[in-house]
Parts: structure tokens; C-alpha cells; sequence
């Protein structure tokens, strides 16, 4: 949101609020201010009513925050004032107790000055306490964390007639995992699932919480030239990149955190920090199996798209860094080339191109399984007696989508579990299997 009449305060040699932007993300809310200048500021929260105030020193608002739109967020109400004939005071009516963290960002090639005001739900901060280790179970799914990039504040590439790259890539994300939940023995794990930013780091690591057996992780970039076209796959490189423009991809796309500001370093992680050093070995085994998915997503994706390279690329992508588990890095054309643009919009395109990588994927696992899985057991031909197996009810299930799942009735379904016809069963809910 755009705010009018900045122009006239900067002239005046006032900083200024020259709009304003709010998102919500799973965790938190996220209230940027774009400044005409730097600023100094404070925050501090006050209960009874729950409200957060900012201060923010020699600013003005020339225009009105009323066109924010609030919908799901913790704020109720947002007001402002001038304070001391020269400072600005921003109060947010709150619904609910936040724990609140603010910083300034210096201009880069997407935005200029910026006030950030993030709003950490409460519930969320308690829920990130370590969770004690499950058992392994047996015959267990393989998990695909599939990362769209960029998102809320971070547009990524904008491209051929404003064709933003957080869009197209979120688009082809949910087609991806859209066919993993169909196929048995595969969970999906979307690691953004709507319009917000979550940082580099924070992706790997929901994958990690997730137990994610491989990170998949899609853009759609651009390049300085507009006749630079074609898909990619990269891995990551130790050494530096294997060519130019897998270098400037992968500085582009790692700057992505300064745009949200975050430079993923964060006191909570240090022990998965020292924890990749010791993990040597492991990364050494995670790169061997990204190269090789890496090149069944390759060529599925020469079947509907053009390549830029005809192999596998290797790129300092900080987003690939996790080294216990493999990681792949899918851009699916260049955005700034307006032949691909105009492709990479459309749904028809965005299915063939998550189909190409869900194929890949698929076709790589069943060849080499992880030990304790379905498609392992099923490969080795050591699937646990039908009698012992149960399923986790997930959401948009069905009893009869179950039974046919399984190969079963819904009769022996239902008789099995001491349910009936008009039983209801809830997410989470463990269901034996005939």
C-alpha cells in the first residue's frame, strides 16, 4: 500500500512513511514500513488492553494506514499520531499477547528504507520447544519437502509483464504435492504454504522437523540478459559454481534474506550449526543422492520445457545447505525471457512442470528407498503382515478413500476399527488395516 504525499515531508527534510505492507505467515504477522529515509525507533508492548507501541523519531505520516487489510492477523485496530511536534507514534490494538521484534533495512534493489514490525504468536514460540524423538515406525512414508521460494515481503524475480516469481512458484509447489498425496508409500511436506516469507534457514529446518528424505526447492529466476532461457537443476557446491550463471543465480537468490531480514543466524540454531560441521560424512553421502535425483528431475523436465544446461549444476545455494539431507534446486525457466513467462503463468504449463519433477522424485525412491519405508519394504518384498499395519488418519480422508487405499472393503474397514457407517474419524486419528 502506497501512501500519498510523501514527497512533500521529504522536501521538508523529514523522513516519511511512504507505504505500508502487512502478511501473515503461519508463525507471526509482519508489518513493513517503507521510509523515505533511516530512522531510529523503539517498540514496547503494553497489556490490559494488549497493545504495541511504535516509536518512531522524526517521521512523519502524510497519509493513513486505514487500507491495511487486518483479516486473520493478531492487530484489531492500528492509530498514529504525531508525538513531540516532530516524532511518530504508531499504536497497534491487539487481540491477543504477542512477543514483538523490529529492525530497519537498508535499500536494496527491490525496496528502499524499511520499518519491520514482526508479531510472533505466542502459541507458535511455545511450540517450537524440542519435541522428544518418535520411534521409527516401519513401513513408514517417504517425506518430500517442497519448498516454494521467495514469498510476502521477497517477490523473488519479477519478470515479463509483471509476472512475480513467488506466484508461479507456489503454484507449481502445491501441483507437486497435489501428486505426492495421491501416490501411496510418499508424503508431501509444503514448506510454504501461502503468501509470506520464511527464511533460508528456516526452510531447511522445518524440513528437518519435518524428517523430510529430501528438500526440493522451486524458482523461477531471472537473468540481466532476456534471452537467457531454460530449466535448471542445481546441487549444492562446496567449491563455487560451475559456470557464470549458476554464480549470479545463486548470489541472487541467497540476498533473498536480506530482503526479509534475516541473516540467518539466530542463537537457537548454533547447535545445528556446529552439528552440520560434524556431519561431514553425512553431506558427502547427501550430495551423492542429490546429484542422482538431481538428474532424474533433469531429464523429466527436458520432456516438457527447453534446458538451460543438458546436466546437473552445482551452486553455493544457501538454501541447499543441510547436510544430512538431500537437496535439490529446480528453476523452472527464466521469468525474465517473455517466451517462458508467458508459459510459466499459465496452469496448464505449471502442471506439466510439477509433474516432470514429482515424476523424477518418484522414479529416484522407488529405485533406492530409504530402509523402514513402504517402498522399501514393497522392494524387498518385507511389507508387515496386513495384520499388524495401521495408518494415521490425515486431513481430507475418507473411510472409503482409506479402504481402497489399502485394497480392503470398507466392511473390513469399519469392523476392524469398531466403527460404522456413520462414524467419524478425525485427523491423527491410528486406524487398523484389514
Amino acid at each position: 500500500m502506497t501512501l500519498p504525499g510523501a514527497a512533500s515531508v521529504l522536501a521538508a527534510g523529514t523522513a516519511a512513511v511512504k507505504g505500508a505492507r502487512l502478511w501473515r505467515a503461519p508463525d507471526k504477522t509482519r508489518l513493513v514500513l517503507d521510509l523515505s529515509n533511516s530512522v531510529e525507533h523503539k517498540i514496547f508492548p503494553l497489556a490490559n488492553p494488549h497493545r504495541l507501541v511504535v516509536d518512531i523519531t522524526g517521521t512523519r505520516l502524510p497519509g493513513s494506514l486505514d487500507g491495511l487489510t487486518l483479516g486473520d492477523t493478531p492487530i484489531k485496530k492500528i492509530r498514529w499520531a504525531s508525538r513531540n511536534n516532530n516524532d511518530l507514534r504508531i499504536v497497534l490494538d491487539l487481540s491477543t499477547g504477542v512477543s514483538p521484534r523490529s529492525f530497519v533495512l537498508k535499500p536494496n534493489e527491490t525496496y528502499g528504507h524499511r520499518l519491520v514490525i514482526d508479531l510472533f504468536d505466542k502459541q507458535a514460540a511455545a511450540a517450537q520447544t524440542r519435541k522428544p524423538v518418535e520411534p521409527k515406525v516401519s513401513n513408514r512414508n517417504i517425506v518430500i519437502a517442497i519448498d516454494a521460494g521467495h514469498g510476502g515481503e521477497d517477490p523473488g524475480a519479477v519478470g515479463h509483464r509483471g509476472a512475480r516469481e513467488k506466484d508461479v512458484v507456489l503454484a507449481i509447489a502445491k501441483e507437486v504435492a497435489a501428486l505426492f498425496k495421491k501416490e501411496e508409500g510418499f508424503e508431501p511436506l509444503l514448506v510454504r504454504t501461502g503468501d509470506y516469507y520464511i527464511s533460508l534457514r528456516g526452510r531447511t529446518k522445518k524440513a528437518r522437523q519435518g524428517n523430510a528424505d529430501v528438500f526440493v526447492s522451486i524458482h523461477a529466476d531471472a537473468y540481466r540478459r532476456k534471452s537467457a532461457r531454460g530449466a535448471s537443476v542445481f546441487t549444492l557446491s562446496q567449491r563455487g559454481a560451475t559456470s557464470e550463471t549458476a554464480r549470479w543465480l545463486a548470489n541472487k537468490e541467497n540476498s533473498s534474506d536480506l530482503i526479509g531480514g534475516e541473516d540467518g543466524v539466530s542463537i537457537d540454531d548454533k547447535d545445528d550449526v556446529l552439528a552440520g560441521v560434524l556431519l561431514d560424512l553425512s553431506m558427502t553421502d547427501s550430495q551423492a543422492r542429490s546429484e542422482r535425483i538431481g538428474k532424474q528431475v533433469l531429464t523429466h523436465i527436458g520432456k516438457v520445457n527447453k534446458l538451460h544446461k543438458s546436466k546437473v549444476e552445482q551452486a553455493a545455494f544457501a538454501v541447499l545447505k543441510s547436510p544430512d539431507i538431500p537437496s535439490i534446486l529446480v528453476e523452472t525457466g527464466f521469468i525474465s525471457n517473455p517466451t517462458e513467462a508467458s508459459r510459466l503463468v499459465t496452469r496448464a504449463h505449471q502442471r506439466k512442470i510439477a509433474r516432470s519433477i514429482y515424476t523424477g522424485v518418484r522414479d529416484f525412491f522407488h529405485k533406492q528407498p530409504p530402509a523402514g519405508t513402504l517402498i522399501a519394504a514393497r522392494k524387498n518384498g518385507s511389507v508387515i503382515a496386513s495384520s499388524a499395519r495401521t495408518y494415521r488418519v490425515k486431513s481430507g480422508d475418507t473411510l472409503s478413500g482409506i479402504a481402497s487405499r489399502y485394497n480392503t472393503s470398507l466392511r473390513s474397514l469399519l469392523s476392524a476399527n469398531s466403527l460404522d457407517v456413520n462414524s467419524t474419524i478425525r485427523v491423527g486419528q491410528i486406524l487398523r488395516i484389514p
